[in-house]
């Protein structure tokens, strides 16, 4: 049986993310690359993690630290939350990701708003950052606990702003 992508495109990893990690391909778009970059996370391709940064961030960037949590952590679920430019004819594109992972017996979420550039035909990272949440015009009169929560998070209320 052919094993599915960690990057949970439900495609075979033989044709969705390992030709990129091989080098065998190049990512068609910043999402392919950011898909690519998470499964390097999960197999500890460090090299691939830092060939695929954006030169401007090489200098930047702890090797230590990246190999350090990605062999400490078990990755275990990656969602694309939304997608701008980053197609095949655009130089830019912004990716906004979840991936869950266990560290230290303890269920982490990374939530980040990745920036990638395309220069001379192959994508690069360049940051990751928080992404910004709808600011709340006011809080609803009556929300049930597995309703949307009202901020814009995309978690369920009793997850988000009912903690709070």
């Amino acid at each position: 049986m052919m094993e599915k992508c960690p990057c949970h495109s439900q495609k075979d990893y033989a044709v969705c993310c390992e030709p990129l990690l091989k080098g065998t391909a190049k990512a068609a778009t910043a999402e392919a690359l950011m898909r690519s970059r998470y499964t390097a996370h999960v197999k500890a391709d460090i090299d691939y993690i830092m060939n695929t940064l954006h030169s401007s961030r090489q200098a930047k960037m702890n090797r230590a630290t990246i190999e350090d949590w990605a062999k400490k952590s078990e990755w275990l679920r990656l969602q694309v939350l939304s997608t701008t430019g980053g197609q095949e004819q655009d130089t830019e594109g912004r990716v906004v990701f979840r991936a869950e992972y266990k560290q230290n017996n303890r269920l982490e979420v990374h939530l980040e708003d990745s920036l990638f550039l395309k220069e001379n035909g192959t994508w690069f990272f360049v940051e990751g950052r928080e992404p910004v949440r709808a600011t709340p015009t006011s809080k609803p009169t009556k929300i049930g606990r597995n309703d949307p929560c009202y901020c814009g998070s995309g978690k369920k209320y009793k997850k988000c702003c009912a903690r709070k």
